[in-house]
């Protein structure tokens, strides 16, 4: 077993992530496997190198080790451009120019409601080509993922591994129909214009590179694993287990986020704490 987890370097770390990160290093130790740390520093407008430094060692704190060097995607920004240029030689990718507000605008109309995927608000599809575009992958733009083309060159259902406890309590084998895929996730962005590749796409690399065998994250991610598992089929990378697990909340319920610094784990060390002391906390 191999598991992994992939912070950004953007902020303290929290009881929510020393809750996803020594699941996944328990899961895999008690498996005789491996636990990995990957620096998900894409966004280097906003990854600081003090943060990396921080977050390493409040993990080392928990008494979590990892294998040196650890991953860090800025370092492989080639392996995710072949990526994409994969999926536009297949002809499953587009430039999208619309905004925020231009999505929200397109599906105010009373008709079209305001569906919700995994990226958020559906794409309505304002940029996608009646055909897919020739020439070379243009670069510094957003493209999208054509669903409906993507969902036809798999030709058969989305399907993965859940050992966890996705949302309504999913778990074994989850399966999603090509009309589910279009109709509840539609065209995601997988390459931004002002980063690179987009997420799905980045985690789907990176999983594939490190030989990742258990995913192990929170189950706000579950929906978002449909397209991972597509991405993995379209790219012909292997479709790892997954296992979502419940997420930590403060006293009202809502999620714990990078601003919530009144529970960052460097605080509760400063305030004596011992990690046995934070595992009770996240339950573990």
């Amino acid at each position: 077993m191999r598991t992994r987890f992939a912070p950004s370097p953007t902020g303290p770390l929290h009881l929510g992530h020393a809750y996803s990160a020594l699941l996944a290093h328990d899961m895999a130790q008690a498996a005789g496997g491996t636990f990995l740390l990957r620096i998900d520093d894409l966004d280097q407008s906003r990854a600081r190198a003090e943060w990396e430094v921080q977050l390493k060692d409040d993990l080392r704190w928990l008494g979590l080790d990892w294998p040196e060097p650890c991953r860090r995607e800025s370092e492989h920004l080639g392996e995710y451009e072949a990526a994409l240029d994969r999926l536009w030689d297949m002809g499953l990718l587009y430039p999208c120019h619309c905004s925020r507000r231009d999505i929200r605008e397109a599906l105010s109309a009373p008709q079209e409601g305001a569906p919700i995927g995994p990226d958020g608000l559906i794409y309505p599809g304002t940029c996608r080509p009646s055909a897919p575009p020739v020439g070379p992958r243009p670069s510094g733009l957003t493209l999208r993922l054509d669903m409906a083309r993507a969902c036809s060159a798999i030709g058969e259902p989305i399907s993965f591994q859940e050992t966890g406890n996705g949302p309504d309590g999913k778990t074994g084998r989850i399966v999603a129909t090509a009309q589910e895929m279009v109709e509840t996730v539609g065209d995601v962005v997988v390459a931004r214009k002002e980063m690179g590749a987009a997420y799905h796409l980045a985690v789907v690399v990176d999983d594939a590179a490190q030989g990742i065998t258990q995913v192990v994250r929170g189950e706000d991610l579950f929906d978002a694993t449909r397209i991972h598992v597509l991405l993995q089929g379209l790219l012909g990378l292997p479709t790892p287990g997954y296992h979502h697990h419940r997420l930590i909340r403060d006293a009202d319920g809502k999620r714990l986020a990078k601003r919530d610094d009144a529970r960052a784990i460097a605080l509760y060390r400063s305030e004596g704490l011992s990690p046995k002391d934070v595992r009770r906390l996240v339950g573990l």
